[in-house]
C-alpha cells in the first residue's frame, strides 16, 4: 500500500512522526513520564489505522478505527496537560493536528457504519 494513496494513513503516520519529535523535546526537558505516555498513544493511532486497512470485515474495520479514535482522545489529553502545565513546553500545532485527525476518524467511522447493512 502506498502511503500517499490513503489520506488517513498518511496523516496518522505524519502525526506519529510529529509526536516522536515532540516526545524527544519533552525528554530534553526531563519530562519523561508524559513523554512516554504521549509517545505510546500518539503512535498507536497510526498503528491502528494501518491495521484497519487490512481488517477482516467492516465491523473489524470500524472497531480498529474506534480504537484509533480513542487513542486520539488520550493523546489530546497528554497534549493539553503539556499546554496547561506551567513547566512544560507546549505545541499548539500538534493539538490542532490531533483534533483534525480525530474529526477525520469519526467521519470515516460514521460513514462506515452508515454503509454497513447490518447496522440499519
Amino acid at each position: 500500500m502506498k502511503i500517499n494513496d490513503n489520506p488517513i494513513v498518511r496523516l496518522s503516520l505524519q502525526f506519529a512522526i510529529d509526536v516522536i519529535d515532540y516526545s524527544e523535546l519533552l525528554n530534553g526537558h526531563n519530562k519523561f513520564v508524559i513523554s512516554k505516555q504521549l509517545l505510546r498513544s500518539g503512535t498507536s493511532i497510526g498503528a491502528n489505522v494501518r491495521e484497519a486497512q487490512h481488517a477482516e470485515s467492516r465491523d473489524d474495520f470500524i472497531h480498529k478505527l474506534k480504537i484509533a479514535a480513542k487513542e486520539t482522545e488520550e493523546t489530546e489529553y497528554w497534549l493539553l496537560l503539556c499546554k496547561y502545565a506551567p513547566t512544560y513546553p507546549t505545541n499548539d500545532i500538534l493539538i490542532e493536528k490531533c483534533n483534525e485527525l480525530g474529526k477525520l476518524l469519526n467521519k470515516i467511522i460514521s460513514s462506515a457504519r452508515q454503509n454497513n447493512p447490518k447496522r440499519h
